[in-house]
């Protein structure tokens, strides 16, 4: 397992994965944002943790189509299908591999992309606590539809489709902690949610992922 994921990290940095271009897009969707509503501070102030999470959402997008895409091009997700690891190792594997290279650079780099959008100074930790707990939730949801996905040729559009109804309670529960923490307001029951959501994706998922592999396999 640790010999799989050394080698999709390397992979997601060699070969274009989610790197690079999850925070590039990011910094885009952040630094646009002021162009489309207007550069008043409190509007920006306002809006803040709602457009983070959903440029950090958005950015989980862009390489999910790659988390089995190259396995299956080169013949690696069949010798992976039969090896003598869980299926749902693979996939769990493949899933912190995406996070640690796509949600966990999108977590510690919003707090610096806050500055831009003129986040309250409560907002901050509150911000970054709710990225840490639901991107991983993000990355689980995205290998389902990844898994579910492989092999059709140009798929991406359809996995966008599948993933993105998925992703809503942890896009809601997950700014709706951002906004209450920045306003200092009781947060404890979005936070709860927002955990259980993550929590429920991480139980559960990877064995849904395996049963599509196995069937898109045969």
């Amino acid at each position: 397992m640790i010999a799989l994921l050394r080698r999709d990290l390397a992979l997601s940095v060699r070969a274009g994965g989610g790197f690079g271009l999850a925070l590039a897009f990011f910094l885009i969707v952040v630094t646009l944002t002021p162009f489309a509503v207007g550069p008043n501070a409190g509007t920006l102030s306002t809006i803040a943790a709602g457009i983070l999470w959903l440029g950090a959402l958005l950015s989980c997008l862009l390489s999910l189509d790659r988390i089995f895409a190259l396995d299956h091009e080169d013949g690696s997700l069949e010798l992976l299908a039969t090896a003598p690891i869980p299926l749902e190792g693979v996939a769990a594997v493949k899933a912190l591999a995406h996070w640690l290279t796509t949600g966990l650079p999108l977590t510690l780099a919003a707090p610096l992309l806050g500055v831009l959008l003129n986040l309250p100074g409560p907002g901050y930790l509150w911000l970054t606590l709710s990225l840490a707990i639901g991107t991983p939730a993000l990355s689980v949801v995205g290998t389902f539809g990844a898994a579910l996905t492989v092999g059709l040729k140009r798929g991406g559009l359809l996995l966008s489709l599948i993933v993105l109804p998925l992703y809503v309670p942890t896009l809601i529960f997950g700014a709706e902690v951002a906004r209450r923490g920045a306003e200092d307001m009781a947060l404890s029951s979005p936070l709860a949610l927002l955990a259980g959501i993550t929590l429920a994706t991480v139980a559960f998922l990877p064995f849904a992922s395996a049963a599509a592999i196995r069937i898109n396999l045969r």
